[in-house]
């Protein structure tokens, strides 16, 4: 998500689509903004981060919520290079032919996040349906190489879905991180649109597959302003729920270019604050829903 560099009284303004599926152009919401990252502690990081040439979600998604993560310690990494073997609609990161893998990489991660001195590491990564493992023998040694540099430092892994594999899920489990998350994006009706070759199923067959398999802490996120109706979201929802997901995040959809899909609607706060109300009813443990919510916001707070 791109952040543009016009600053009204504190605030950032987010670039986002002017027009809806009708190509009507529409002002953009009043909540969609986010203060400036600020504090001694985020200038530090920041500083550090530059310095030391490392690499984090965090900047280079300009993520709305990085001032808050960093100085509560959090920081979400990337994995397994920037291109992805997958096209989804939404997403910003490059589509195409991998390098291949960097078996340095586990300690490079496990380094950066004890320079940045990081309390709670979110791990995430392109999909690598190039490699027989899809990846899971990196995802493994990276949990391994962050928990021997930085053993009081809590991990979130947020994986893809291995092509439903469970040789390579059993690494994911195998590790243990604290929390295992993989998205479900959307509603299954604008699954194949939104997410091209993954499917609806097969995600909730891999968070199920978790579950039963020891993970004690599983998650899930779901964008909105896709097109997608309130009673579909209740049913994504529900579904989440009955395979034990037990934390969620409710997000808004930014287009990150013209390339992208298009912003359907945007979901006021009253509405996202619904959904979370209706999410707790339901069972989850834990629930972030609202506009600039992204997967790894206040992550910290999902192991507890």
């Amino acid at each position: 998500m791109s952040v543009s560099k016009t600053v009204n009284k504190g605030w950032v303004k987010l670039s986002l689509p002017r027009k809806t599926k009708n190509n009507v152009r529409t002002k953009k919401p009043s909540w969609i903004r986010v203060k400036l990252p600020i504090g001694k502690k985020y200038t530090e990081l920041r500083s550090t981060v530059e310095k030391n040439n490392l690499h984090t979600i965090c900047v280079s998604g300009n993520c709305p919520n990085m001032g808050e993560c960093w100085t509560e310690g959090t920081a979400t990494f990337m994995i397994l290079g920037n291109i992805c073997t997958r096209s989804c609609g939404f997403c910003n990161v490059q589509t195409g032919s991998p390098l291949p893998a960097d078996e340095f990489e586990p300690f490079k991660v496990a380094r950066s996040i004890n320079i940045m001195g990081v309390r709670h590491a979110v791990l995430t990564s392109v999909d690598r349906d190039d490699l027989k493992d899809g990846g899971s023998l990196i995802w493994a040694e990276t949990v391994k190489a962050v928990r021997d540099l930085n053993p009081k430092t809590t991990i979130e892994t947020l994986i893809p879905d291995f092509k439903g594999e469970t040789e390579n899920i059993d690494r994911i489990i195998e590790v243990a991180p604290e929390v295992v998350s993989h998205n479900l994006e959307t509603v299954r009706r604008l699954t194949r649109e939104v997410r091209v070759q993954a499917k609806y199923d097969r995600s909730l067959d891999v968070l199920k597959y978790l579950k039963d398999n020891g993970i004690n802490r599983t998650k899930s996120g779901i964008m909105l302003g896709l097109g997608e109706e309130k009673h579909e979201v209740l049913e994504t929802l529900n579904d989440l729920r009955k395979v034990g997901v037990d934390v969620i995040t409710l997000g808004q959809y930014l287009q990150p270019s013209k390339k992208h899909l298009p912003v359907n609607n945007f979901v006021s706060p009253e509405e996202f604050k619904e959904f979370e109300i209706i999410a707790k009813e339901m069972g989850f443990r834990h629930v972030e829903s609202g506009p600039l919510v992204r997967s790894s916001y206040k992550a910290h707070k999902h192991i507890l």
